[in-house]
């Protein structure tokens, strides 16, 4: 064999398989990339374990949205703002657009791999969810419109599989209906203490939860599929939602009075604005981390545990009557989400069957008998 091959022939009748590996200096598709740094906020969640990583997500969650559903109630507590909840979102995705700009700078691949009319359609879906649910607030005390929203289980589940093709197992649908069911449970013992239901902040929630019911799905296959970055997908989706509210206010004139109105309140609207988007930013950022890393579903239930606790800290904060009904509605959320968690490690974790349990409580009965002869 020709030495120009780069070929050492042991015996003249074996055969040689050659392996074509491109240098250094070529370009991979990023379509067929599977190892790449997944960094939320600096931090590289890449080098984790997934666990770890779960924990890491879970913990943002928490800690940024608490907050943020904490300012979201304040602003609306301000007398006279509640006809205002658009330019409040308007806000909320200028100052999105701005945070996902200035850390998209900040790596290395700056590239958008997913396409224009792909964020056309995930920012339609991101105004829909964040704008109504903004407004509903004008109409639907915070505690009911965080209820309605943690009702999105199910709508996900349902989108999953006509969007995705995903099929769900029974502990899956177990754990979605517990935590609707548990959070409902909150909506009316909420009712029976202060009712505040209105038929157009119904309307305005129902549907901010067909969209959000549909966002996660969308972005979950998006960023897959082109393997996009978190900050891409903020800076993208919020920039060009930003374009569509602003359109939409200029028509229907609702930009003057809102303007004037936080102008004469700028620390209350602007500055708690600022604050509430900046928490916000930093809460979706690892929402996005785990819909890449874990599905649409693991992220909706985590989020719907965050709104479970939002609900207990409003009613703490905001001087809200307390009924037991809220602590064994907890409970049924929380039982929901154990049978998620489950149904994601169902291999690991590996429930005592009733053969078992029959087992134990045949060895409690003989070891009593044993103690009470000797």
């Amino acid at each position: 064999m020709s030495a120009k091959y780069g070929l050492v022939s042991y015996n003249s009748s074996r055969k040689h398989i050659s392996i074509s590996i491109p240098s250094s200096t070529e370009v991979m598709s990023p379509h067929i990339k599977s190892v790449e740094e997944l960094r939320v906020l600096g931090i590289n969640l890449s080098i984790y374990s997934s666990p770890t990583q779960f924990m890491i997500c879970v913990a943002g969650v928490f800690l940024f949205y608490l907050i943020y559903g904490y300012l979201q109630e304040l602003i609306f507590s301000v007398e006279g703002f509640k006809p205002f909840g658009w330019y409040l979102t308007l806000i909320q995705f200028g100052f999105y657009s701005t945070f996902g700009l200035v850390e998209l700078q900040l790596t290395q691949d700056k590239r958008r791999r997913i396409p224009g009319k792909t964020y056309m359609m995930i920012a339609v879906l991101t105004v829909g969810t964040m704008g109504l649910s903004n407004t509903s607030l004008g109409y639907l005390n915070y505690p009911t419109q965080v209820i309605f929203k943690c009702c999105k289980l199910i709508p996900v589940m349902i989108g999953g599989v006509f969007i995705q093709g995903k099929r769900y197992n029974v502990a899956d649908v177990s754990a979605a209906l517990c935590m609707s069911l548990g959070l409902i449970w909150f909506t009316l013992a909420d009712s029976k203490v202060a009712p505040n239901f209105n038929v157009t902040g119904v309307l305005l929630i129902s549907l901010a939860l067909c969209a959000d019911a549909a966002i996660g799905n969308v972005q979950e296959k998006a960023m897959k599929l082109h393997n996009g970055s978190n900050s891409e997908m903020v800076l993208y989706s919020y920039s060009i939602g930003f374009v569509y509210i602003l359109t939409g206010l200029l028509c229907v004139g609702g930009l003057g009075p809102a303007v004037a109105f936080c102008s004469e309140h700028p620390v209350k609207t602007y500055g708690y604005a600022f604050l509430f988007s900046l928490t916000g930013y930093f809460g979706i950022s690892f929402v996005l981390a785990l819909i890449k890393l874990f599905g649409a579903l693991v992220a909706v239930t985590v989020t719907t545990g965050r709104k479970a606790m939002t609900v207990v800290l409003s009613f703490m904060f905001f001087a809200k009557p307390f009924t037991f009904q809220y602590i064994w509605a907890g409970l049924l959320v929380l039982f929901g989400i154990f049978l998620n968690v489950y149904s994601k490690n169902s291999d690991k974790m590996k429930l005592p069957s009733i053969k078992d349990l029959k087992s134990w409580v045949l060895t409690g009965k003989k070891v009593r008998l044993l103690s009470q002869n000797v």
